[in-house]
């Protein structure tokens, strides 16, 4: 655990108490803050006493007192409405901050990098402390891929590797990356950030706030992210590595059928299609962007390349959970938007793919799927989606099911695969949709989908 010792005697406000917020109350308290923790939902409440921590009921406080309010993420401060403690927050004109603002308020002397992105997140954080593991650092990963980055340990050698939400960089005005990495940008969470315009702005804020000259990457295969990058490199000093998978580049880093060049090492490149835990061009970026940032802390392309073959891969990311009747199961449950969808379907496009959509939609639609449908051979929908999916996939010429349930999909899906007798059959989950309608999070979804594999495996 990081001690907030920069916030000793400070009457700090925590509204949000899942793991972040409980994590951030302890590295807090541990730092001689003043804390008044609080939480809407009982759950909450019960597992924060549970821990050790005494509540203070914020709705009837008095926010004139307190210095700060510590924002768990997943709670609203702008859009749809700010939640009504943030609006005494602001009247009370107190700075409304996040963990990773208490992170980066200690002036931890260890490099940190940080990565955002509408996909890709979690793979090339994964990815890039897996490298830096592999050439003997000492490695700390945490933020949005699950551990909080007050549970971190306080490094005194190594790196820090954060991957860094839109929410989380709205509530870090104090952000100071040694090396930033933007992977792509496609519209998600527009809901929170008042539309495409305030999301844009969340995720550029990885490459604000800098004590030090600039060392990023940014992906230039979306229209957002190179007119990003085209501002960066005309107004930014430091280091700057564009990145393509979908085009060579005079400069940066990029993938071509299958090998990763690097323009800052004349003559040298690797083969990194035939990575099974990194498949398909979505890996290929995310493989790029790990390269890069370990190029940028000055480490040599074939040591960093000897790291990417042992790669294990990350669960609820196209993760392959077994094969039954010679019909493979690909668990994508992470794939949340329908854009992350498109990846997934990209990286089996030479396979018939029986794909489970569905759970509760976010704002666009499947309109990205025009244009991929030849290798899907069956569309099994689950959740709230169900009827306008449905439509949507008709639509397109596809044969449907309307399942409603995981388990009926599932079920569905492989009755199909093996009656049709198509070649390299792929029942794939990947639905394009939050969770929150049948399962409390993605992770929930991912592990019924592997459960239900295994326990069919063990029936055969």
């Amino acid at each position: 655990m990081i001690r907030c010792s920069g916030f000793q005697g400070k009457r700090l406000a925590i509204l949000g108490l899942g793991r972040t917020g409980i994590s951030a109350a302890h590295a807090l308290k541990a730092g001689g803050a003043d804390i008044s923790p609080w939480d809407d939902q009982e759950a909450g409440r019960s597992q924060a006493t549970a821990q050790g921590l005494d509540l203070v009921d914020l709705n009837t406080a008095d926010f004139t007192t307190f210095d700060a309010l510590i924002l768990s993420p997943g709670i609203p401060h702008t859009h749809p409405a700010p939640h009504p403690l943030v609006i005494r927050a602001a009247n009370a004109q107190i700075p409304l901050i996040g963990d990773t603002e208490c992170f980066f308020q200690e002036k931890l002397h260890q490099p940190v990098i940080g990565i955002t992105g509408t996909n890709g997140k979690s793979t090339t954080s994964a990815l890039i402390a897996h490298l830096l593991h592999s050439l003997g650092q000492e490695v700390a990963l945490g933020g949005n891929i699950g551990v909080p980055v007050l549970e971190l340990p306080h490094l005194t050698s190594g790196l820090y590797v954060l991957e860094l939400s839109s929410y989380q960089l709205e509530l870090t005005p104090s952000l100071d990356l040694d090396v930033a990495i933007l992977l792509n940008i496609s519209p998600d969470h527009l809901e929170r950030h008042g539309g495409l315009d305030g999301y844009i702005a969340a995720k550029k804020r990885i490459f604000q706030n800098r004590s030090k000259p600039l060392r990023g990457i940014v992906s230039v295969d979306d229209p957002i992210s190179l007119s990003i990058a085209t501002e960066l490199r005309r107004h930014e000093e430091g280091i700057f590595l564009p990145m393509s998978v979908q085009s060579s580049l005079d400069e940066g880093i990029f993938v071509t059928e299958g090998r990763l060049y690097d323009t800052t090492a004349p003559g040298w490149s690797c083969a990194v299609g035939e990575i099974q835990t990194l498949r398909g061009g979505h890996n290929a970026q995310n493989i790029a962007a790990s390269y890069g940032a370990l190029r940028l802390l000055g480490f040599e392309p074939d040591a960093i390349q000897r790291g990417l073959a042992t790669f294990e891969g990350l669960p609820h990311r196209q993760e392959w959970v077994g094969n039954i009747q010679g019909v493979s199961y690909i668990n994508d449950s992470k794939a949340t938007n329908v854009q992350a969808t498109v990846t997934a379907l990209q990286a089996y496009e030479d396979a018939s793919i029986y794909l489970i959509l569905g759970g509760r939609p976010k704002e666009g639609g499947l309109a990205p799927l025009w244009g991929l449908t030849h290798s899907i051979a069956h569309g099994f929908l689950i959740g709230e989606a169900v009827e306008a999916f449905g439509v949507t996939l008709t639509l397109m010429g596809l044969p449907v099911t309307y399942s409603g349930t995981l388990d009926q999909a599932l079920e569905d899906a492989t009755q199909a695969a093996l009656k049709d007798n198509r070649p390299d059959p792929v029942v794939l989950l990947s639905p394009g949709c939050a969770s929150f309608d049948q399962f409390p999070h993605f992770e929930a979804r991912g592990d019924r989908f592997r459960a239900w594999v295994k326990e069919r495996q063990q029936s055969q």
